[in-house]
């Protein structure tokens, strides 16, 4: 109930923030800096309605609207790329730092807390099923099978470190390190690796071709696992879900895991690439291929909208109207992603001390 309490008065004591004047709002505004503003306030008032009415709905253990988390997400969107188009127009909106790391220029700290009941909200809509098999383990599992299957494919043991980091940073990427977990904007990704049916058999099966090369203790634990999830769904086991994830999308690349760390010394940016391999695989390894990484440009539109789907070039009217973008770009412009990826960087350096 304290709880409760809290996310409604957090709620409440954010409700002046739809009216209130605009700092830097001194003087008569322009038509643009007005439309900005408005549509900022529409936009923000969106979000907050939303995000009461979903918590009503769960408090009154209401039957939720199918992908109940998308409006959600959409009027997040939309908070961050109206706020985005206002400071534009009004540049002495720009305010102080937050601390979720988004650019101040997208984002103003006085309605952090909205995102904080925001993530709540998909904590619960996102809650793991009955029966999902959780590990005691999950960061180091992801850190172990990404290593494993990279000494497998070859790797010198410094790189195939840097495959248990990268998969690391994959797995706060894709559920902010949360085993387990449904989709409360899809009915087709799910687990702690977020992969559809499809993607989980194709990683099950490159897993039968390789296990035989895999260390003989990680290949007990697998076997340990496919016995547990036998009959169930294995998206919903995180040490079967990570290892047909990382199976389905990125073991065949960690073998270029040695020029991509030439190219990318940040470990953020090597992250940042393999997290394209999920959301636009083939621009990504066609940049690879290319010899120029960083310079490839795509400019196919419907690999913008996947971009702009997955928060990349997805705020304000500058951003969205880009036809195409290098991939040097794409990286700069995946700033949403850093705080993740600090994270898993922290969480894997724990691992390895331990």
């Amino acid at each position: 109930m304290e709880f409760r309490r809290l996310a409604a008065g957090a709620l409440a004591a954010l409700a002046f923030l739809v009216t209130a004047p605009a700092s830097g709002q001194q003087g008569t505004l322009t038509s643009r800096q007005s439309e900005a503003l408005a549509a900022y306030q529409r936009a923000l008032a969106d979000f907050k309605s939303i995000l009461a009415e979903r918590r009503r709905q769960i408090e009154a253990k209401q039957p939720l609207p199918s992908l109940p988390g998308q409006p959600l997400y959409l009027a997040r969107i939309a908070v961050i790329s109206t706020y985005k188009d206002l400071t534009d127009a009004i540049p002495s909106r720009i305010g102080k730092p937050n601390k979720f790391e988004i650019p101040p220029a997208y984002f103003d700290a006085d309605i952090e807390p909205l995102i904080d009941e925001y993530s709540r909200l998909f904590d619960i809509m996102e809650a793991p099923p009955a029966g999902a098999q959780n590990s005691p383990t999950p960061f180091k599992d992801v850190a172990d099978l990404a290593f494993a299957i990279a000494r497998a494919k070859g790797l010198a043991p410094e790189h195939a470190e840097v495959a248990g980091r990268i998969s690391l940073g994959l797995f706060f990427a894709e559920t902010n390190g949360k085993q387990n977990v449904r989709n409360a904007r899809s009915n087709t990704y799910m687990g702690s690796f977020q992969t559809g049916p499809s993607e989980d058999r194709n990683g099950r099966r490159k897993w039968e071709a390789l296990k035989g090369a895999i260390d003989p203790e990680l290949s007990a634990r697998h076997d340990k696992e496919e016995a547990r999830t036998r009959g169930t769904d294995q998206r919903f086991n995180h040490w079967t879900n990570v290892r047909n994830g990382v199976m389905n999308a990125h073991a065949d690349l960690f073998r270029d895991i040695p020029g991509i760390v030439k190219t990318l010394p940040d470990p953020i940016d090597q992250m940042k690439l393999f997290e394209l391999i999920q959301i636009v695989p083939t621009p990504t390894r066609s940049a690879l291929k290319s010899g120029d990484l960083l310079n490839y440009r795509v400019s196919s539109p419907t690999v913008m909208k996947h971009l702009r789907n997955n928060s990349i070039f997805a705020f304000g009217q500058a951003d969205r109207s880009r036809s195409s973008a290098s991939f040097r770009e794409i990286l700069a412009a995946m700033w949403l992603f850093n705080r993740k990826f600090e994270r898993a960087m922290g969480k894997y350096a724990e691992i390895r001390v331990r």
